[in-house]
């Protein structure tokens, strides 16, 4: 059965030997954030971290690296924790063909059990906060699912977003939100703001598994967050409606925000590690004004850490990244055969394919690069053959060490669109952007010495499962 909640997940996590219970005291300031980013550097088996004994809170539960390793992520999808992470990507592909699948509303909410309203709001008595990295301008909530409506259409269920996006805590009843200009709270934003309006918003705290996955996916304006959870769940997405903005927001949560993005105000956030291992500066960012929190009893306070790939963010955004990408060149180009986009949330892709006809996998990067994802991510596409794995780097290398011609094969794109945390755009926003074909040219394209190559032998496939297994059984 699908999870409807973060404690749920954290059950299972702790019965499959993927939740780490740390029971001696810790210091909130650097001992979270330096486990969780230790837990990065463990590898694919890390498994989820728990703490309630932090030196100065009285009743902290904090939970950390939920996501982060394959091994977390099949069990978030409902998969055996020893999946590869091919096998995910793949099998994330297939659940995806069965969107939309509409949410079920349920009442009776868990995070109903307790509120602040207006004056009373203080989101540092519900939350217990501190710094991932040491360099931030303050305390962070980086894992979190915004909700927000298209000012324009408002009864639009498709267009109202769910969106990951970083929120600094900045006073008590204050938070500062970087919108990134492709992202859709951006254009609700801009909508709200040409209108004069305020834009209301609603910030969930410590969601379901996949909730916390979709959240992050590059989907299409007009397509819901939530039927697509359902998809992935195999079954409705539950939610409720929140009492201060009327939105649907996650059943499960364990914290729920509401309040509004002030209308054309401004203030400082930042600076703030991210997920490119670079701290972005400072900069004049939307202001939210909080008029109610509510949230269950003994809320578990979920984080992310970021820094030095890979972080949890890696594996939370790794197979969300490639899916809607394939998907989206596959509509025009039914000749892609995968999508790895698992690199800084998609900054470098690796594409492979099929080729109909001399320079034809270069005009699959260029379609890459404008999709909803592309535009303001991809800087690098690397086009390999079909029969080249893009999961599998060596594969990859040998194809670019050994089909690349660079005055022919290296395309350089100047002055396109990024995000703006990207720390090679000169200026910030703006960066040139790079194709390198790897596959092998076809017909008109003639050039070079492809007509032998070499060939797995028709026995490999099966010698590799055997190995496989005969492996996995000599480390019981």
């Amino acid at each position: 059965m699908p999870y409807d909640d973060l404690r749920g997940f954290l059950d299972t996590l702790e019965k499959e030997g993927q939740l780490l219970r740390v029971t001696e005291e810790v210091l909130p300031e650097p001992d979270l954030a330096a486990a969780a980013n230790a837990a990065g550097r463990i590898g694919e088996g890390a498994p989820a971290l728990w703490f309630d004994n932090v030196k100065g809170f009285t009743d902290a539960r904090i939970a950390l690296n939920v996501h982060g390793s394959w091994a977390n992520h099949a069990l978030a999808l409902g998969l055996p924790r020893h999946t590869p992470v091919k096998e995910q990507v793949a099998e994330f592909a297939r659940r995806w063909d069965a969107f939309p699948i509409a949410p079920e509303r349920r009442e009776d909410a868990p995070w109903r059990e307790n509120t602040q309203e207006g004056e009373d709001v203080d989101l540092f008595s519900v939350l217990p906060l501190f710094r991932l990295n040491d360099g931030d301008g303050g305390f962070y909530l980086d894992k979190a699912a915004v909700v927000s409506r298209d000012p324009e259409d408002p009864g639009h269920f498709g267009k109202q977003n769910v969106g990951t996006y970083r929120l600094q805590v900045i006073g008590r009843n204050r938070l500062a939100m970087q919108p990134v200009p492709v992202h859709d709270v951006a254009l609700h934003l801009r909508k709200a703001e040409e209108r004069g309006e305020d834009l209301p918003i609603a910030i969930t705290l410590g969601n379901d598994p996949v909730m916390a996955i979709v959240a992050g996916m590059p989907m299409g304006y007009d397509q819901s967050e939530y039927e697509m959870a359902g998809a992935l769940r195999g079954a409705p997405a539950p939610i409720a409606t929140a009492p201060f903005t009327g939105f649907d927001v996650p059943w499960g949560s364990e914290v729920v925000i509401e309040g509004v993005i002030e209308s054309r105000k401004r203030q400082i956030e930042g600076p703030f590690g991210e997920f490119t291992g670079h701290y972005s500066g400072g900069r004049r960012m939307p202001v939210i004004r909080v008029e109610r929190v509510s949230h269950r009893t003994n809320p578990v306070f979920e984080s992310l850490y970021l820094g030095m790939p890979w972080t949890e963010c890696d594996y939370l955004v790794g197979p969300n990244t490639c899916v809607p990408l394939l998907k989206q060149l596959r509509a025009e180009f039914p000749e892609v055969q995968a999508v790895n986009a698992m690199y800084t949330h998609g900054l470098l892709a690796v594409i492979s394919t099929r080729k109909r006809y001399g320079g034809f996998a270069k005009a699959v990067a260029m379609r890459a690069m404008t999709t909803p994802h592309g535009l303001g991510y991809i800087t690098t596409v690397i086009v390999v053959d079909e029969d080249v794995d893009p999961f599998d780097l060596p594969q990859v290398m040998w194809a670019m060490s050994s089909k690349v011609d660079p005055a022919a094969d290296v395309l350089v794109l100047p002055n396109l669109s990024v995000v703006e945390l990207a720390p090679a755009a000169q200026p910030a926003g703006i960066t040139s952007k790079m194709i390198i074909d790897a596959t092998t040219p076809v017909h008109p394209d003639e050039r070079g010495n492809f007509s032998t190559p070499t060939k797995d032998l028709p026995e490999t496939k099966e010698w590799t499962a055997r190995l496989q297994r005969l492996i996995a059984e000599s480390r019981r």
